[in-house]
């Protein structure tokens, strides 16, 4: 099997992360809304948390390929990552600190 870079993906896997982890995003607008942490009827607070989500959403999705993780517990890792939206990529950003910060570099 050839290796697998960012590239490589089809257009179907990435229109299939996207419409995931967006899922997950529009589950965390909406519990928002009804906490009151979001205004009504804001559209651009929407698409900030759609465009957060997927690119959390496809962050996972490369972290669990590189990992060699089964395809139901990326997509399942993906949903939950894109409901996270902002969170989970501060999450990504603290592992990546730390485990490059004990090897000097980034190689």
């Amino acid at each position: 099997m050839p290796e697998k870079d960012p590239t490589t993906y089809g257009l179907l896997t990435y229109a299939w992360i996207a419409v995931l982890s967006a899922w997950g995003g529009v589950v965390n607008w909406i519990r928002k809304r009804k906490a009151g942490d979001t205004r009504p009827f804001n559209f651009m607070e929407l698409v900030g948390e759609l465009m957060t989500s997927a690119f959390a959403g496809v962050l996972t999705f490369w972290l669990c390929e590189a990992a060699g993780m089964q395809p139901l517990v990326t997509a399942a890792l993906v949903g939950i990552s894109g409901h996270m939206g902002s969170r989970a990529i501060y999450h990504m950003e603290s592992w990546a600190e730390a485990r490059f910060a004990k090897k000097g570099s980034c190689s």
